[in-house]
């Protein structure tokens, strides 16, 4: 059974004429006549009075609400596909990393709401590694993430390489590190830290940079918002390793300091800075999509002027 066969069998309901049908359906009067043999072979029993009024049988009164609902819900899904590729989607969903939904992303938000205000835009905040996840389970469309090689590989996985940008220190005004213009690693690991929870890249970094100095990470506290880092920080005692746009608040308070880590350690020999990359990813079949690919140009030509020249080395 095909849908070709049903349609032409709706067609001949509708009109009550082969030759009608035919024209309505844009075929041949013989080609409607095949297909109806062919749906009455299918079925196994005549559909129509061969009069010369084509009248449906009982058994085609039977068949004609369930092919009518058939040949609806393809017209429905057809046109639904029409639209989508047409950029008439109902919305359009974003995962992205806590810092760019407060610094990086309200600029492109507002320019996407005006040039697309049919599209509901939803935005929601995670770590990046949750963000991958519910973009590879399809529940967003477009993520901006630290990046994270394991979980953006794929055929099907398109990535795009915003900027790197240098990991700094957030301390209380008062802490015996905001002596330090810049922050020896030395110094560093001998302070406990508030650190992001397990699933936030931030976590992975720091974790994996003290294993190549063969420190301890003194992990004393886990949270998952700035405005937490923040508030524990403020304290006095802890310390944490941040990413330079999720400190912009910080620098504004007098009671936090912010340092440059120092771009060498004489402890383990490592003579790099620490930094995050950052980047966009989604799914090639969704790009073509005119709002997605839209929303992920607005991005690109939005980044923050102070990462362009490291967006041109990387």
């Amino acid at each position: 059974m095909r849908l070709e066969q049903l349609q032409a069998f709706l067609a001949i309901a509708e009109t009550g004429s082969f030759q009608q049908a035919a024209r309505k359906c844009g075929v041949t009067q013989s080609t409607i006549s095949r297909q109806i043999q062919s749906l009455e072979t299918d079925v196994r029993v005549e559909l129509f009075h061969r009069t010369s009024h084509a009248k449906l049988t009982l058994a085609g009164e039977r068949l004609l609400p369930r092919v009518r609902k058939i040949c609806q819900e393809w017209e429905n899904a057809t046109q639904e596909l029409t639209d989508l590729f047409a950029g008439k989607q109902p919305e359009l969903c974003i995962a992205a990393i806590h810092s760019l939904c407060a610094s990086y992303l309200p600029p492109v938000l507002q320019k996407f709401c005006h040039d697309y205000p049919e599209v509901q835009l939803r935005v929601t905040s995670l770590g990046s590694d949750r963000a991958l996840k519910v973009l590879k389970d399809g529940l967003v469309d477009l993520a901006i993430v630290m990046n994270n090689r394991f979980l953006t590989t794929g055929k099907e996985i398109v990535v795009e390489v915003l900027y790197d940008e240098p990991i700094e220190v957030l301390i209380a005004a008062n802490h015996p590190l905001a002596q330090h213009e810049r922050i020896p690693w030395s110094e560093l690991i001998r302070y406990p830290q508030v650190v992001f929870k397990d699933g936030y890249g931030m976590q992975r970094l720091v974790q994996d940079k003290f294993e190549r100095l063969e420190a301890r990470l003194q992990a004393a506290l886990e949270v998952n918002t700035l405005d937490a880092f923040r508030g524990v920080v403020r304290q006095g005692e802890l310390i944490a390793l941040l990413p330079h746009s999720a400190l912009m608040e910080a620098r504004q308070d007098p009671t936090l300091a912010v340092r440059p880590l120092a771009s060498n350690s004489a402890a383990a020999g490592d003579n790099t800075g620490l930094t995050r990359r950052v980047v966009m990813v989604t799914t090639q079949d969704r790009l073509q999509i005119p709002p997605i690919n839209h929303f992920w140009q607005l991005v690109r030509e939005s980044i923050p002027p102070q990462f362009q020249q490291q967006r041109s080395a990387s």
